[in-house]
């Protein structure tokens, strides 16, 4: 096959998926993988319209199956066994992916006797063999589409109740048989087919496509514009450009190593061009597309897990994170500003910027989307259905210019970009699925949490600090959303019991999770910008960390002051945002050495001036009037050491 790199659309973990060198009948495979993409759609887009499409009704547990088993198959056709060897070992593939359809179809077949006859607990000779086979592959599927690391981890939970009976103290669980253990795991509803498969199932694949199209049609294009007509010609105009269009680009696809690979071809030339250095631009265009995972109205398929671990809508989500997701990407355009006045850098000539008005008449119906799509997710309150309808909207209004229109072949490579982000994001948390059913089934979860808050002494900042660091080390690891959901079993439980708010407690994992982007020695956005910049991967990473700062702050101040997620009344809200802004700004300038109409500042001013911020975020009015007064003290030392300099010179 051709190359092939997905969108990754809805996706945290913003992978690009490559598939193998060109292979024997790669244009047969090609249009494999597109029908059986297509076949996935439409068995998704039955089930949330109930089309009854073909004469098929609501499948239950029958549909994830049949989701599973072509989109295991698709991912077998399209990432080859060996990444450092594509052609080994290629004959298998196919041979994988029929064994995917049979054993997952089979079960699908036979999905309404899963249930009535308890084949969790007794399942006849053949669903025990196809149960088997599925396993299998899932294993093999996580390994191609999640790495090395992930598969340790899948095969050490999911095997868990093979040996929990030996282990000690709060770690000891039901045992199960080695039959037992794969009927709970592929017949049950914990596990491959648990919570992550549904929520792929009912309302990912919808935001997926939706994403898909948004590239197919020229949209990205659309957004940089937007922004550089906004900002381009502004002080350091083109890194403000980066952040503001991946901003907005990843807050409508999720996507975080797509929107690098969108958008910084575009973005650190033109960084470049006004005096950035190659890594500081490298690094400014991954940490605004690290904030994609973060960015409302998508937020990538972590939130929508989220949302169904805590039993709430997707919009309570979106409400929740869109205050400290906004405060992120003002912390970065603070720090792009101060940057570019610190050094003297200028933004691009306004005759080189595009109109704003004509941008906006050019892009309607990348915005008309929009509008659909934040109004069906928030006023009529169908998650699942609005990525739908905005992406149809998308569609028809792109088709009245033969610039952005979908075409044949534009047509066949969305397709092809649909297929590919579906089916890396089904390996993965069908992989995923055994973790979850290992300690579910054991009852290990429970356990662990309960102990984690006895240990803890009832002190949440412990707690904290090691979820923190868990979660980070986790996410060097693994797939944001497979970071999430191993720590939302674990964790997330025993911050909730501690008495912090739910939301926030999750978010924190989220937040934590996802920081491996940008820090080294992971730092897969970090390494991606450094690639299209030319620049030293672990420069960049290190300086990306910098940039992203605020990202190690803001979750330890929404968790202890719910405010900014938007929980209190409004004048608390208010009052918490405006401190915190004040704060980020304080810290900023404390990195950048820079404080607005004072200029550069010295060792200890900086010092002093982020430890004044520091002050300004904890929750309570004193140590905010302390932190504000530093600020005071340092601006009006600073301005009067001016004066005495300028006087001295003058």
């Amino acid at each position: 096959m051709d190359p092939v790199k997905t969108t990754d659309a809805a996706m945290p973990e913003g992978m690009a998926v490559s598939a193998p060198a060109p292979l024997p009948g790669q244009t047969l495979i090609r249009a494999i993988v597109m029908a059986m993409g297509a076949l996935g759609v439409i068995m998704a887009i039955n089930q949330q319209f109930l089309l009854n499409l073909f004469g098929f009704q609501p499948l239950g547990n029958a549909y994830l199956y049949y989701l599973i088993g072509i989109f295991l198959a698709v991912t077998f056709l399209v990432l080859p066994v060996s990444t450092l060897n594509p052609r080994r070992l290629w004959w298998i593939n196919p041979i994988l992916a029929v064994a995917a359809l049979i054993s997952a179809g089979w079960l699908g077949m036979h999905g309404l006797d899963i249930i009535q006859k308890g084949w969790e607990y007794d399942a006849p000779p053949m669903a025990d063999l196809m149960a088997s086979v599925l396993i299998v592959l899932v294993l093999e599927g996580v390994r191609r589409a999640g790495g090395p690391i992930l598969l340790v981890t899948a095969l050490l939970f999911g095997c868990y109740p093979l040996y929990a009976d030996y282990m000690p103290g709060f770690l000891w669980g039901t045992e199960y048989s080695l039959t037992g253990t794969i009927r709970a795991h592929v017949l049950g509803v914990e596990a491959i087919i648990g919570i992550p498969m549904q929520v792929v199932a009912e309302l990912v694949i919808g935001f997926v496509i939706f994403g898909a199209v948004l590239v197919a049609t020229k949209g990205s294009d659309f957004f940089m514009e937007l922004a550089s007509a906004l900002l381009g010609h502004s002080r350091g105009g083109p890194a403000k450009v980066a952040v503001m269009g991946s901003g907005i680009l990843g807050s409508l696809s999720g996507s975080v190593i797509s929107n690098i690979l969108t958008s910084g071809p575009f973005s650190i030339p033109t960084m470049r061009r006004v005096g950035y250095p190659a890594h500081y631009a490298a690094a400014v265009e991954a940490c605004a597309s690290t904030g994609a995972t973060l960015m409302p109205p998508v937020m990538g398929t972590v939130a929508f897990v989220m949302a169904s671990f805590l039993g709430v809508q997707y919009s309570s989500i979106v409400i929740a994170a869109v205050i400290p997701a906004l405060m992120f990407y003002v912390a970065l355009l603070f720090q792009v500003d101060m940057y570019a006045a610190r050094r003297g850098l200028k933004g691009l000539p306004r005759s080189e910027m595009p109109a704003i008005w004509p941008v906006l008449k050019s892009g309607w119906p990348y915005l008309l989307s929009l509008v659909v799509l934040i109004y069906v997710l928030m006023g009529l309150r169908m998650e699942a259905r609005s990525p739908y309808y905005a992406a149809v909207v998308m569609l028809v209004a792109t088709a009245f210019n033969k610039d952005t229109r979908l075409t044949l072949d534009r047509a066949k490579a969305l397709l092809l970009d649909i297929s590919t982000n579906i089916a890396s994001l089904v390996a993965v948390l069908a992989g995923i699925g055994l973790v979850v059913g290992g300690l579910s089934y054991t009852g290990v979860a429970g356990a662990f949490s309960r102990e984690l808050l006895l240990y803890a002494g009832g002190n949440t900042a412990l707690m904290l600090i090691a979820g923190a660091v868990t979660s980070f080390v986790l996410g060097m690891g693994m797939t944001v959303t497979a970071c999430y959901i191993f720590l939302s079993i674990l964790l997330a439980p025993a911050l909730v019991q501690a008495g912090l708010n739910p939301i926030a407690s999750h978010l924190f994992i989220l937040y934590w999770g996802m920081l491996s982007y940008i820090t080294p020695p992971v730092a897969l956005a970090a390494i991606t910008a450094a690639n299209v910049a030319g620049s030293k991967p672990m420069q960049t990473g290190f300086h990306a960390m910098r940039l992203g700062m605020p990202l190690f702050v803001l979750p330890f101040i929404f968790v202890y002051d719910p405010a900014l997620i938007m929980e209190g009344t409004w004048l608390q809200i208010i009052e918490r945002v405006a401190l915190t802004l004040v704060a980020i700004w304080a810290i900023t300038s404390a990195f950048e050495a820079w404080i607005y109409k004072v200029g550069r500042i010295g060792v200890l001013s900086r010092v002093a001036f982020g430890v004044g911020g520091v002050l300004i975020l904890f929750p309570e009015l004193a140590t905010s009037l302390i932190g504000a007064a530093v600020l005071l003290a340092v601006i009006v030392i600073n301005l009067g050491l001016g004066r005495r300099k300028s006087a001295v010179k003058a």
